[in-house]
């Protein structure tokens, strides 16, 4: 033994609940550090020989003495390289106990630093514990202690590594409480690891058979139906246009159909206040643009319209006092949904969003927040209207009636990529004739495919509402020799 390691003597740990026989074995015994009685865990080389102690003080304080460089797995001198089945717990003290119920004949080890540096343990030893066929992970059951038995398994083979689950916090605590039943059970029942979203198909039987019915609600618009089937929670959609085009008009009639229908909105409108989206809601719910004059109103038709839209109990607004943060407004959509029971979410519009985040590559930053919104809709189940700008594309601009495209989305592909649908809007502000009618070209459709033209909208500027009205004829759209609808 080296000069610097301690003379141990081996006594039952009484309140552990292990016997003097399992402490010999382990060579786990107690000693005198200067002048403080300690417990000692010798480790040894694959020789037997020790070569460093993990000496524990009362207060649970430890230190290493030898050389701190060669403890391997505690405990695996013991054991003949390779057979069925090794456990490997989260401390000394753990694997003495589990070895002592198996009356110290199955391979137990531990590792030597605690749940932080598990890591970095199997690493080290992971030559070793490749030559079981089964690896049982049974460290503490505490938060770092699952985090660590996972990153633990996934630097074993696939397939070798099982992770235990114990009613209590550790395998000593189960021996203590005369579980040592539950603790074998709990060893030959760990369940193989399984990297989270790795689901076998013959485990989705009652998935499918038993999928939620998630009903598909109609738009407004019978052309944009026949090609979508209507819009579903859990989908993403992508409103496009050049600007001015009438995007936030298109959110509100959504917003305000979906209010109609008994569903729960909430409504973030970063380029407005609340109060102009609250006017915009309630103009529609009047058929009156109240945003533009309200000669003529009495606060009891205001009234009247607040409590058909705005106030019904079931519209939520953010109202973002200039701050745009990204995580901040993502908590925000979660507290709508969480919270208050929202179904839908619109978002207008998403280059707010990411010129809130400060400077850096807008490609990379469109890339994480369209995933982060991907994401969201998915944990939360809702669904999404966001609105999106468009690229200049080369000639006649949108403002022109210029044909919308995936490929003009602004700034990256994930925004097609991650939507369901997106559907373009297109109008000619210039010309006199079709200047107040909006087509809607569906650009993307996961749910049928079918893709392209879809309807028309005309604003009437008196309502400042859209009704739908017949496409022009095929070659006719937005044709400079011929406007007529």
């Amino acid at each position: 033994m080296p000069s610097a390691l301690l003379d141990i003597n081996y006594l039952p740990l009484n309140k552990r609940m292990i016997n003097e026989e399992t402490c010999r074995f382990f060579k786990y015994g107690v000693a005198t550090y200067n002048g403080n009685p300690v417990q000692v865990a010798t480790y040894c080389d694959p020789a037997g020989n020790p070569v460093a102690q993990k000496v524990r003080f009362p207060n649970k304080d430890f230190l290493i003495l030898g050389d701190a460089k060669s403890m391997g797995l505690y405990g695996s001198h013991l054991w003949r390289d390779g057979g069925k089945r090794v456990t490997l717990t989260e401390g000394e003290i753990d694997c003495l106990s589990l070895s002592q119920l198996q009356g110290n004949k199955w391979p137990v080890v531990s590792i030597p630093n605690g749940a932080s540096n598990a890591a970095k343990a199997i690493k080290n030893n992971l030559e070793w514990l490749e030559k079981f066929e089964e690896v049982v992970i049974m460290f503490d059951q505490d938060d770092a202690g699952r985090k660590a038995a996972k990153e633990a398994a996934l630097l074993l083979s696939p397939g070798k590594a099982k992770i235990a689950s114990l009613p209590l916090k550790d395998a000593n605590d189960m021996l203590v409480a005369g579980k040592g039943k539950e603790l074998m059970d709990a060893t030959w029942s760990a369940k193989t690891f399984r990297p989270d979203g790795i689901i076998p198909g013959t485990e989705l039987w009652d998935a499918i058979i038993n999928a939620p019915n998630i009903e598909a609600i109609p738009y407004p618009w019978e052309g944009v139906n026949k090609m979508t089937m209507g819009m579903r929670q859990r989908e993403l959609i992508t409103l496009c246009s050049g600007t001015g085009i009438g995007k936030s008009s298109v959110c509100r009639e959504l917003a305000h159909w979906l209010i109609a229908q008994g569903q729960t909105v909430g409504y973030i409108a970063l380029e407005e206040s609340i109060r102009r989206t609250a006017l915009g809601l309630m103009g529609i719910a009047m058929n009156k643009p109240l945003h533009i004059s309200m000669d003529g109103i009495t606060e009891k038709d205001m009234k009247n319209a607040y409590q058909q839209s705005v106030g019904c109990g079931r519209v939520y607004l953010y109202d973002h006092f200039g701050s745009i943060d990204s995580d901040n407004l993502l908590s925000r959509i979660r507290y709508m949904v969480r919270g208050m029971g929202c179904n839908w979410i619109f978002l207008d519009h998403l280059s707010i969003v990411v010129s809130g985040m400060g400077e850096g590559d807008e490609r990379r930053l469109i890339d994480n927040t369209m995933t982060s919104l991907r994401s969201l809709v998915e944990e939360l189940g809702c669904g999404l209207i966001l609105v999106s700008h468009l690229k200049r594309p080369e000639g006649k601009g949108h403002e022109e009636g210029a044909q919308t495209s995936l490929s003009q989305l602004r700034g990256s592909a994930a925004i097609a990529q991650l939507s369901d649908f997106c559907i373009g809007l297109e109008r000619n502000q210039q010309d006199p004739e079709s200047k107040d009618v909006t087509q809607m070209r569906v650009l993307k459709n996961r749910f049928t495919g079918e893709t392209g033209l879809a309807t028309a909208l005309h604003y009437n500027r008196d309502t400042g509402r859209l009704s739908e009205v017949p496409l022009p004829a095929q070659g006719q759209e937005f044709n400079d020799e011929a406007q007529e609808f």
